[in-house]
C-alpha cells in the first residue's frame, strides 16, 4: 500500500510543516481516485438492491476524504501564498472543480438515488434522515441531474471554467494590493495620523530595509491596518488621494485587471442559470434560501433603501455642511478621499468622541480573554490555549499561530481550532472562519471533536505592546467566532448539513449576533482594560461610545444595501451588463441613490469585490444576506436584552435550537423554534436609530 499523503492524513494535531506544494497534486490525484472508487460502487448497485445506507449514506462518505484534503489546500492558498503552493494548487484546481461537478450529474448515481426514493423506505425515514434525504435529492435536481446529456456535458465545463476564473479574479485582487506600496520621508507629512500608525509605517518600512535609523521612512499599504488610519486621520489630503486611488485601482489596471473576468464569470452563471431551467443566476442560487428568489431579496433590499433614504441624505448634507463651515467654503460634495476624515471630524465635533481614545481599552489578548469569558457564562464553555512551541507542541503554518481547544459545560471536547489574526503578504484580507475537519456525533454513539479556524487581518503587536484593536476590529473577532462555535457545537451526524452548512442568508446570524456584547457594559467589562493600568473604559467616554453608536447609521446601511443591490442586478440583468466593455459605469448608475455622492464620483468595488468574484457561487446573488441575518440576529438579540445579558438558559437555548442544529431543518423554523414567532425587521431599525 502506497504511504499516505499528507493532505490525506485527517488526524488532529494537522502536520503543516507536512502540508508541502509538491504533495498537493499527488495527495489530491489520489483523493480523487479514492472518491471516484466509492462512487463506483454506488454505480454498479443493482436497482433492487438500493438502500438508504448504500446510497444516500455512501454518498456522503465517498467524497469526506478529499474535501477534507482540498479545504487544507485552499486554506494554505489564503494564509501563505507563494509562487509555488499557487502553481500546485492552480494545477489541481480544474480537476476537483470537474470532480465535484460531475457527481449530481452522473446518470447512474442519479438513476439509484431515484430508485431508492421510490421506496416504501424512503417515506419512512425520519428526523435528520429525512432531511438529509431530501436535501441530496433537492442538491441534485437543482445542479442539473434531471438535464439531458448534452446539457449535463455543458454545465461541468461550465463549472471547471468558473472555478478558474474566480480564483484568478481572487488572484488579482491579492496582487494588485501587494503590490502598491507608499513611501513617506517626511513626518511632518503625518500629521494627525494616530502614533501607533506611525510606528506600525516605520516598522513596515523597515521590514522593506527601507530608511534607516537616521534617516527614517514610514511604509503605507492597502491593508486596512494600514490604509484606515491613513484614511480617517491623516491631515495630508495628498497622502489620502494617493491611498485612495490606490485602492480603487486594484482589480482595473493590468497585469491584474479583472474587468473582462467579470464579463465572462457573470456569462457563465447566466449560462448556468438558464441550463438549469431559471431566468437568471439569482433564482438559481436563492430558490432553497430563505429569500427563496432574486426578486424577494431584491424586495427586501430596496425596502432597506427606501426607509434609509431620508435620513442618508440628512447625513450626506450634514457632512458637507460641516466641512463647508470648517473650510469656510460654500456647500459642495465632498471627494472620496475626504469622506472618511471628515466623518472622523464630524464625530468629534458632536460628540466630543474619537474612536481612537477606545484602542488602549482592547489589547487583543484580553479582548480573547473577555470574549472566552463571555462564551464560558452564556454557553458553559471552557477554551484552553495549547502550546505551539516546546514539548508537546501543536504545529502551526505561522509563529504568530495560536491553537486552542474547547470543551462543553459536561466536560466534552467539542473541537479544537486555530487562530491567525495578523497581516501578512502571503495572507488575502479581510476576515474568516472555516473548517477544516467535520466531527460531531458518530455511528458508535461517541462524538468526535471539530476543527476550524479563524482568521483576520487585525492591528499588530507593536514590540512589546500588544495588538492594540480598534472597537471595529473586536466586533470582527466576535463575529468570526460566531461562525465558529456554529461549527464547533454542531451535533449533527450528517456532516454536510452541520454546523455553517446551512443557507447563505441565514449562515451570518450565529456571527452578527456575537457583535451585540461588544456594545454592553456588562459584558465590555470583561474585556474593556486599559492595556497599561487594567482600567475599564471611563463612563465619560463610554457614554460618548453609546451616543455615537448611530452616528451617520444609514449611510452605513446604505453602503450594505448598494453592495447587495449591485451584486443582486448583475445576476438577475445581467444581458443588460455582460456584454458591455466594462460593467461598472453601467452598474455604479445603477446604485447611484445609494453612494454617497462625491466629486469626483469613485467607482464601485465591482473589480474587486472578492465576496462574489472570488468563488465560483460564495456570495454571488447573496450578499444580502448580511442584511437578512441582521434583522434576524437583531430580534434574537431581544431575549438576551429581555432575559439577561448571561442568561446561560437562553445561551443554552441558543445552542440548542441554533448553533447545534446546522441544516437539520429549515432554518425559518430554527428561528421560530428560538424566538417563537418569525423575525421582526423593526428590531434592526430601532437598533440602527432608524425607527421609533
Amino acid at each position: 500500500m502506497a504511504s499516505q499523503n499528507p493532505f490525506l492524513d485527517h488526524t488532529f494535531p494537522i502536520h503543516w510543516s507536512r502540508l508541502t506544494p509538491d504533495q498537493i497534486e499527488p495527495g489530491i490525484d489520489q483523493g480523487i481516485a479514492e472518491s471516484d472508487r466509492a462512487l463506483e460502487a454506488i454505480r454498479e448497485l443493482d436497482l433492487g438492491a438500493v438502500t438508504y445506507r448504500n446510497t444516500f449514506l455512501a454518498l456522503e462518505e465517498a467524497t469526506l476524504g478529499l474535501s477534507q484534503a482540498w479545504q487544507k489546500v485552499t486554506h494554505l492558498q489564503a494564509v501563505a501564498d507563494a509562487p509555488d503552493l499557487r502553481a500546485a494548487h492552480n494545477v489541481v484546481l480544474p480537476r476537483v472543480s470537474a470532480f465535484f461537478a460531475k457527481i449530481p450529474l452522473d446518470p447512474k448515481i442519479w438513476q439509484r438515488l431515484k430508485a431508492f426514493e421510490a421506496k416504501p423506505e424512503a417515506q419512512a425515514l425520519q428526523g435528520i434522515h429525512r432531511r438529509f434525504f431530501s436535501e441530496t435529492l433537492a442538491d441534485f435536481r437543482q445542479a442539473g441531474a434531471d438535464l439531458p446529456d448534452e446539457a449535463r456535458s455543458r454545465l461541468e465545463a461550465v463549472q471547471t471554467e468558473l472555478a478558474e476564473l474566480t480564483q484568478k479574479y481572487s488572484e488579482n485582487v491579492l496582487d494588485a494590493t501587494n503590490a502598491w506600496q507608499l513611501i513617506v520621508d517626511d513626518e511632518k507629512r503625518l500629521a494627525g495620523l494616530p502614533d501607533h500608525a506611525k510606528a506600525a509605517a516605520r516598522r513596515s518600512a523597515e521590514s522593506k530595509q527601507i530608511g534607516s535609523a537616521e534617516s527614517p521612512r514610514w511604509r503605507f499599504t492597502l491593508h486596512a491596518p494600514s490604509q484606515e488610519p491613513l484614511m480617517t486621520y491623516a491631515e495630508d489630503a495628498g497622502l489620502r488621494q494617493e491611498s485612495w486611488a490606490a485602492a480603487v485601482a486594484v482589480g482595473s489596471t493590468a497585469p491584474h485587471d479583472n474587468t473582462e473576468l467579470i464579463q465572462r464569470i457573470l456569462k457563465l452563471r447566466a449560462e448556468k442559470a438558464s441550463l438549469l431551467g431559471k431566468p437568471h443566476f439569482a433564482d438559481s442560487i436563492l430558490e432553497r434560501r430563505m429569500a427563496k428568489s432574486g426578486a424577494r431579496a431584491l424586495n427586501f433590499i430596496e425596502d432597506l433603501r427606501q426607509r434609509s433614504a431620508a435620513a442618508f441624505a440628512k447625513d450626506t448634507e450634514a457632512l458637507e455642511r460641516f466641512r463647508a463651515s470648517s473650510l469656510d467654503k460654500p456647500t459642495s460634495h465632498l471627494a472620496p478621499w475626504e469622506l472618511a476624515f471628515w466623518s472622523e471630524k464630524l464625530r468629534r465635533d458632536q460628540y466630543a468622541f474619537d474612536e481612537e481614545v477606545l484602542r488602549p481599552y482592547f489589547p487583543m489578548p484580553r479582548v480573547i480573554e473577555g470574549l472566552y469569558e463571555l462564551c464560558s457564562r452564556v454557553f458553559g464553555l471552557t477554551i484552553k490555549e495549547l502550546p505551539t512551541s516546546g514539548p508537546g507542541a501543536v504545529e502551526v503554518w505561522h509563529p504568530d499561530i495560536k491553537v486552542y481547544e474547547m470543551r462543553d459545560a459536561a466536560g466534552r471536547h467539542v473541537g479544537s481550532y486555530y487562530a491567525d489574526w495578523f497581516p501578512r503578504e502571503s495572507k488575502r484580507g479581510g476576515a474568516w472562519m472555516n473548517y477544516l475537519i467535520t466531527g460531531g456525533p458518530q455511528p458508535d454513539g461517541g462524538r468526535a471533536p471539530h476543527i476550524g479556524l479563524i482568521c483576520g487581518n487585525m492591528t499588530p503587536p507593536d514590540g512589546d505592546r500588544p495588538a492594540l484593536l480598534t472597537h471595529r476590529e473586536v466586533e470582527t473577532v466576535f463575529h468570526e467566532f460566531g461562525h465558529l462555535l456554529h461549527h464547533l457545537l454542531g451535533e449533527v451526524e450528517i456532516k454536510s448539513l452541520s454546523g455553517t452548512n446551512v443557507a447563505w442568508d441565514f449562515v451570518e446570524l450565529p456571527s452578527q449576533i456575537m457583535e451585540n456584547w461588544c456594545w454592553e457594559r456588562p459584558s465590555l467589562d470583561l474585556f474593556a482594560r486599559h492595556f497599561q493600568t487594567g482600567a475599564p473604559i471611563p463612563d465619560d467616554i463610554f457614554g460618548k461610545m453609546i451616543a455615537a453608536k448611530n452616528f451617520r447609521a444609514a449611510s452605513a446601511m446604505m453602503r450594505q444595501v448598494q453592495f447587495a443591490k449591485m451584486d443582486l442586478l448583475l445576476h438577475t440583468q445581467t444581458a443588460r451588463f455582460a456584454e458591455l466593455p466594462d460593467v461598472e459605469p453601467a452598474i455604479r448608475k445603477e446604485i447611484a441613490d445609494c453612494i454617497i455622492p462625491a466629486e469626483p464620483p469613485s467607482p464601485t468595488i465591482v473589480k474587486r469585490f472578492n465576496h462574489i468574484f472570488s468563488d465560483p457561487v460564495g456570495y454571488a446573488a447573496g450578499y444580502y444576506s448580511y442584511k437578512w441575518a441582521e434583522v434576524l440576529e437583531a430580534d434574537a438579540f431581544s431575549r438576551f436584552k429581555n432575559e439577561g445579558l448571561f442568561s446561560r438558559a437562553v445561551g443554552a437555548d441558543f445552542v440548542a435550537k441554533i448553533l447545534s442544529r446546522g441544516n437539520s431543518e429549515d432554518p425559518a423554523q430554527l428561528f421560530r423554534d428560538f424566538m417563537g414567532r418569525d423575525p421582526d425587521l423593526q428590531a434592526l431599525l430601532i437598533r440602527s436609530g432608524l425607527a421609533a
